[in-house]
């Protein structure tokens, strides 16, 4: 065996990071337990620094479990053993100070990512953490048979060590050319864990070629969007859309693609649809339609829709309807006015695909919560075997919210792994 370590950690990205830190940090004050990052990247740290537009969104300023899909309860513990107001200090004691900006993300005051990237390397020097780039795990065999401490082989593109214990923290599938190519999934289901369906999240979506899309490109509005399967609503949220030479993205699309992505993926009949006035029901804008008919008989419908969207897209979408912009609202006869009414306020969204894994930010599905022991992040399949991160079944919604999963998980997992060293 070419050599030996405490904790071996298979993954270094965000999460596989914290973790080697908060478990360096646990075994201080004594001979600290000896700890390898391994990574199959030649340098570590790629999706941190291409996260947040190379800003790096570190966390939300207020992060709930309502904010995740993924067992709540389970969600809620381990957010509650580290926490917003945690890794804001934890930045802060690394030499990084954070930002909060409107929309609640907190954000490096250097607006860099490098930065976030160099602390939490120059903390792992520190620390004495090994980090091993080059070192792709293809395998990992546990030794562990009660009552002796468990013990692991992990075998890699470089040869072989061994651990006492093993985290795993390769992450999901989302933009593999970072690295993040689902194989953790395969080592954690050849040691007994299962996995269930992974579907890309936080993607943007890509219409069909009959929309008006092309043509506004570039456009941002607030909207209100539904997503149905088979006939059921399954998400509503309200954002801002971006409408893209291909689709659409922008916050609200990202955080319901999740939906569109899993139901596509399960084989169900899922649909989209849009509502452009947030704030007033089809009632109330038809109602708002026909006076101000009453009021200005000769204004035009696409100058009336243009009061509360975008001039753009009122154009567009009166086109869409079979609609003449120019029509006067004089004129509009009352099919013409319920395509009107029904386009601002629940227009379906021709959605052909996602974008796939290179634009998707994260994973939804993977290991189970129920298979992992919150109190630590410890296998209940394994002993002695740790998961965290992306490679677990949570992912959250956009904002920062997935970095503090990974921030809570390495923690978590962290100090759990270097504690049961000398139990």
């Amino acid at each position: 065996m070419s050599d030996r370590a405490d904790i071996a950690i298979i993954g270094a990205g965000a999460a596989g990071l914290a973790a080697a830190i908060f478990a360096a940090e646990a075994g201080a004050g004594r001979t600290g337990p000896r700890i390898m990052l391994l990574d199959g990247a030649k340098k570590i740290g790629a999706k941190i620094l291409v996260s947040g537009g190379g800003r790096c969104n570190v966390t939300h300023e207020q992060v709930t479990p309502e904010d995740f899909s993924g067992t709540p309860h389970l969600v809620r513990n381990i957010l509650a053993a580290f926490g917003v107001d945690a890794t804001v200090r934890w930045f802060a004691s690394l030499g990084v100070e954070l930002k909060r900006e409107d929309t609640g993300k907190l954000f490096p005051v250097t607006d860099r990512a490098d930065t976030v990237l160099r602390a939490l390397l120059n903390r792992c020097q520190t620390l004495g953490v090994e980090i091993r780039t080059n070192h792709r795990v293809l395998s990992i065999m546990s030794n562990a048979a009660p009552p002796t401490d468990p013990d692991f082989v992990i075998r890699h593109d470089q040869g072989e060590c061994c651990a006492r214990r093993a985290i795993l923290a390769t992450g999901g599938r989302s933009l593999p050319k970072t690295g993040s190519d689902g194989h953790g999934w395969m080592i954690a289901q050849e040691l007994g864990h299962t996995v269930t369906p992974t579907f890309p999240a936080l993607v943007p979506l890509v219409l069909a070629p009959g929309m008006f899309h092309v043509e506004l490109a570039g456009v941002s509005q607030e909207v209100v969007l539904t997503t149905t399967v088979t006939g059921r609503q399954v998400d509503r949220r309200t954002g801002s859309l971006l409408w893209t030479h291909f689709g659409v993205s922008g916050p609200v699309v990202m955080d319901a693609s999740r939906f569109w992505t899993k139901a596509k993926g399960e084989g169900d009949v899922v649909e989209m649809r849009s509502h452009f006035l947030p704030g007033m029901n089809a009632e109330a804008v038809d109602r708002w339609v026909r006076d101000q008919g009453a009021e200005t008989p000769r204004r035009s419908v696409a100058k009336l829709v243009a009061m509360r969207v975008p001039d753009r897209f009122a154009t567009a979408l009166c086109h869409f309807l079979k609609v003449e912009p120019s029509t006067s609202l004089g004129q509009l006869t009352r099919e013409q006015r319920r395509r009107v009414v029904q386009g601002l306020t629940s227009l379906a969204l021709p959605v052909e695909r996602d974008r796939g894994w290179n634009y998707a930010e994260v994973t939804a599905g993977g290991v189970p919560l129920s298979e992992i022991n919150f109190r630590t992040m410890e296998s209940r399949k394994v002993p002695g075997l740790y998961l965290i991160g992306e490679m677990l079944d949570c992912d959250g919604r956009i904002g920062g919210f997935n970095f503090q999963w990974a921030w809570s998980t390495g923690f978590v997992a962290g100090r759990g792994a270097a504690k049961s060293l000398s139990a």
